[in-house]
């Protein structure tokens, strides 16, 4: 396995705020998706609180329109989050609600891995759709007098959608025109997102390091009623899928982290989740170097400076 370790260090010629700027494309996905849950009216809100003796005006109620623990629900909502964690393992988060960076030269795969996932929902959906009858008539038993049919489509075909493009995040060339003032202002705009997106993408792979450090720490090093507790092979998996993102993704803005990523890959060169169930020996050392890279790690989350990164969801 070739280590983050062996490959050539480079000077430095431009920032890692720079480096996203000039390799990096905005990439944004988003869903049409149907609602499975509605209000209830006014007056159904005053009936039901009738029985509480409440006044209706100060009950939130609502009602489920679908079984959305539905086989053919759940494989619709499964594709929806696969292409989430397909779109998150290739991107390094932004700040701007639902944008995120992904590598210029990645974009035809992503492209080609977003319509995949747009054809395997299309065609969920029409199984989903050939449920639909059955669905509804659940919820007309389920529901009583709240059921309304005028809450449902006609048919779920278009009720379900993937999107995705590539939002400009640069300011726009007709502000130098129009007012270079504004222009240069929308810059330094520009120039501080990207600086807080290289502060954002180190602190999200610190965090996940960390986890995962943590994780399979504890797994090889714990006992369960006298004996080595369960080890599964995603532990391992796990951490090499994020050493090849890191190795993809890294504008290397901490030398620090690039270290301990490197030390991590190294101890688990090679090793087979296998080997680490059969050889009690071999996986105490394991998990007494990953124990010292796990030390590393908290010392780095703790000294690490306090940014001013406000979080958004993504």
């Amino acid at each position: 396995m070739t280590t983050l370790l062996d490959e050539p260090q480079t000077q430095r010629t431009v920032s890692p705020s720079e480096q996203l700027r000039t390799t990096m494309a905005a990439a944004r996905l988003s869903f049409t998706w149907l609602g499975v849950r509605k209000s209830l009216t006014s007056a159904q809100k005053n009936q039901a609180a009738d029985s509480f003796g409440a006044e209706g005006k100060f009950l939130s109620a609502g009602k489920k329109l679908l079984d959305t623990s539905h086989p053919a629900f759940k494989a619709v909502t499964a594709i929806r989050g696969r292409a989430v964690a397909y779109w998150k393992g290739v991107s390094l988060p932004f700040p701007e609600p639902g944008i995120r960076l992904i590598r210029q030269d990645s974009i035809t795969d992503f492209d080609q891995q977003i319509a995949e996932f747009r054809e395997e929902l299309d065609e969920a959906v029409a199984e989903l759709d050939r449920h639909y009858d059955e669905l509804r008539s659940l919820a007309r038993e389920r529901l009583g007098d709240l059921f309304d049919l005028s809450d449902y489509p006609t048919t779920l075909i278009g009720m379900f959608a993937i999107e995705h493009d590539y939002p400009s995040v640069e300011p726009p060339n007709y502000l130098r025109q129009l007012s270079p003032e504004l222009y240069e202002q929308e810059c330094r705009r520009v120039q501080s997102r990207f600086d807080e997106a290289a502060q954002l993408a180190e602190q999200a792979f610190v965090d996940e390091l960390a986890r995962l450090v943590d994780h399979i720490t504890e797994r090889l090093s714990g006992e369960l009623d006298g004996k080595p507790k369960v080890f599964r092979d995603s532990a391992v998996t796990n951490l090499s899928e994020f050493f090849e993102r890191f190795r993809a993704l890294n504008v290397r803005s901490n030398e620090e982290l690039d270290q301990l990523v490197g030390r991590a890959q190294q101890v688990l060169g090679g090793v087979e989740p296998q080997q680490l169930r059969d050889n009690g020996v071999f996986r105490q050392q394991i998990a007494t170097q990953l124990a010292g890279v796990q030390s590393s790690l908290d010392g780095l989350l703790v000294d690490r400076p306090r940014r001013n990164i406000q979080r958004r969801p993504r």
